[in-house]
């Protein structure tokens, strides 16, 4: 299964290189120069393929959780000062995906989306300090009955060149469900209470919909 954002861009893949690899058949003589292009561009499509995998996942709702929005590595476990949104301490996990990671971004908790703002800015590498601040990004605000506000931030990387946000205002959020997608590797932050458990530590891998990496007990 294939995210809705890749399709253009599967196709238009599919032609050009069926073109190429139709031309690399008839213009070249030497075999086995024939034969290691037409696998060279076949694995490129392939890998094109599976960046816009959008694999199921089996999310268990539960309002005193917080589960990972993207899948990749947690980079960043730290008590911040959130100056957007909040203006006070957070406590902020940050997830980088390789180029290699689903990149389907899932809302965190469910609820209401009570803030979506989009901020052009640099494509800094993703795991910067300053891309947080500074780097083309997206903002989104729930507010869940349980925990209250939980802000999360699509931040795009030095490769990534299009984020997409499907969480506007006043939209309902439902934990797990698809709010985005960001092209080539970048990262996501989410900004929880200081008084909540953190269930993920530095260089933990996570998967997006179904890793609980936060929870009230």
């Amino acid at each position: 299964m294939f995210h809705k954002e890749g399709y253009k861009i599967i196709i238009i893949s599919m032609l050009i290189f069926a073109g190429i690899i139709l031309l690399i058949d008839v213009l070249i003589g030497i075999e086995w120069i024939r034969t290691s292009l037409m696998v060279f561009f076949l694995i490129l499509f392939v890998l094109i393929l599976q960046f816009f995998r959008n694999p199921k996942r089996h999310t268990v709702l539960n309002d005193q959780q917080i589960i990972a929005p993207v899948d990749g590595k947690v980079v960043v476990v730290e008590e911040v000062e959130e100056n957007e949104f909040f203006k006070d301490k957070r406590r902020q996990i940050s997830i980088f995906m390789s180029p290699l990671n689903v990149h389907v971004t899932r809302y965190p908790v469910g609820g209401n989306v009570v803030y979506s703002k989009y901020h052009p800015g640099k494509y800094l590498v993703a795991w910067h300090p300053k891309s947080s601040t500074e780097n083309e990004r997206t903002t989104v605000v729930v507010e869940n009955n349980t925990i209250g506000k939980i802000l999360y931030r699509q931040i795009a990387g030095a490769m990534a060149k299009r984020i997409v946000n499907y969480a506007k205002k006043n939209n309902n959020a439902i934990q797990g469900a698809d709010s985005g997608f960001i092209r080539f590797g970048s990262r996501v932050d989410v900004f929880i209470p200081l008084d909540m458990k953190i269930n993920v530590s530095i260089n933990d891998k996570v998967k997006g919909g179904e890793t609980v990496i936060a929870e009230y007990v």
